[in-house]
């Protein structure tokens, strides 16, 4: 029976990872950890209070355990956080995944680590995994800090780069677009909406499947997990509406000059995914056809 230690066990990946682990308790022993109390409505499972940030205890417990997995889902991702507070954004998203690293070397553990679009600056989109990342803001270059930390271990490592991930689980602190866009429009409230932002969205249960892959294969390196098809965030916005029924006439296009936003976000993005195809053997499907999944999932 494989360990595995899932950081971040109260966000949205890491609940979406229980519910998806869990299912072969025979395979799998779960220890979660995370701030506070367990929020994931299920007590099938270790689950651990912790604050990461905190040095010796993570490492002291991680010995303690000796997970033969450690999949890490806790970030700081609010990117104008980021940008306000670059020692906080550094300490979670660096600080922390130098500390996981130097653990996984100890313990000869596989490190799965979540990393992001934006680490590139989307003048180009539709990225490989080999593309030169040039990051606009603070919350990218922290991610691409953290991802040099692992490509310059020597441990077994997985980054699993993703965008724009939506989904719902039990008790959930923070929101996504599917979830906004829905509830927005269902209480009759016009929104604006970028539309020169081109993005993929992910479903997370399909980061989550990509997470259990790269256990079951024992796959290292970088893959790129999202939908296949890249859209305007307007269009991602107009689809949501479409798949629910919602008045898409709420929803009014505007240029992302218009937002004053703190740091500077990407233009384009969106994956190419032929090295997932091939390796992973994983073959996400477009945004579309993911709603369809989770508006079942809603009912």
């Amino acid at each position: 029976m494989k360990k595995i230690v899932i950081t971040g066990s109260n966000g949205l990946l890491g609940q979406s990872l229980l519910n998806l682990l869990l299912e072969e308790k025979d395979k799998y022993k779960i220890i979660g950890f995370s701030r506070g109390e367990n929020r994931s409505g299920r007590n099938d499972f270790t689950y651990v209070s912790m604050d990461i940030t905190q040095e010796l205890i993570l490492k002291e417990k991680l010995q303690e355990i000796n997970p033969a997995v450690i999949i890490n889902t806790a970030a700081m991702t609010q990117v104008d956080d980021c940008e306000n507070n670059k020692e906080v954004c550094d300490l979670l998203n660096v600080t922390v995944v130098k500390w996981l690293v130097e653990v996984s070397k100890e313990i000869n553990a596989h490190l799965i680590h979540i990393s992001t679009d934006f680490i590139f600056d989307g003048k180009k989109g539709n990225y490989t995994e080999t593309d030169t990342p040039n990051p606009l803001s603070y919350y990218g270059l922290s991610k691409l800090k953290s991802e040099e930390i692992l490509i310059k271990s020597n441990i077994n490592y997985t980054i699993l780069r993703t965008i724009l991930v939506y989904g719902k689980v039990f008790d959930m602190n923070r929101n996504n677009i599917v979830l906004w866009v829905k509830k927005m429009l269902e209480q009759q409230k016009e929104i604006t909406i970028v539309n020169d932002q081109f993005r993929a969205p992910t479903y997370v249960e399909d980061l989550a499947i990509a997470c259990k892959i790269s256990i079951d294969k024992k796959a290292t390196g970088i893959y790129n997990i999202a939908s296949k098809k890249i859209l305007s965030v307007y269009e991602i916005a107009q689809q949501i509406a479409g798949s629910f029924n919602l008045d898409k006439n709420l929803i009014k296009p505007i240029s992302t000059s218009t937002l004053n936003q703190t740091a500077p976000r990407p233009a384009k993005t969106g994956f190419d995914l032929s090295k997932t195809n091939k390796e992973l053997g994983f073959y996400p499907k477009s945004f579309k056809e993911d709603l369809e999944r989770f508006k079942e999932k809603l009912m």
